[in-house]
């Protein structure tokens, strides 16, 4: 089973860019993680302070690891250091992949590939 990570962390806006490359090990230590995908901290253009969350892990088992390991714990007090303003994060479990679009090269919304 697929696990997908996606949130949002606001900081203050002067503090977003030094968060970001101070946090850089931490998220090369989590993209070395078993069963890390994807791990991926990235500034939002639209909003001065905002940082959006990316990570998709392959099992639950992987993911309460890094849960209780170095690099999430070392991430939530690098940036507990900047004063978190707010932080949503929400977990999804995905029973289907596949991708947007078809053979012919056409973006689908419909699960196309999935089995009625």
């Amino acid at each position: 089973m697929t696990i997908v990570i996606s949130g949002e962390v606001d900081l203050a806006p002067e503090d977003r860019e030094r968060a970001l490359v101070g946090a850089r090990v931490l998220i090369q230590a989590a993209l070395e993680e078993p069963g890390c995908v994807h791990y991926a901290w990235t500034a939002d253009l639209s909003r001065p302070g905002r940082i959006h969350v990316f990570e998709e892990w392959t099992c639950e088992a992987d993911l309460a690891a890094h849960l209780a390991g170095k690099p999430y714990l070392g991430m939530l007090a690098h940036l507990g250091g900047y004063g978190i303003k707010n932080a949503v994060t929400r977990k999804y479990r995905v029973d289907h992949v596949e991708p947007v679009y078809d053979p012919d090269g056409r973006p689908r919304a419909d699960f196309f590939t999935a089995k009625s």
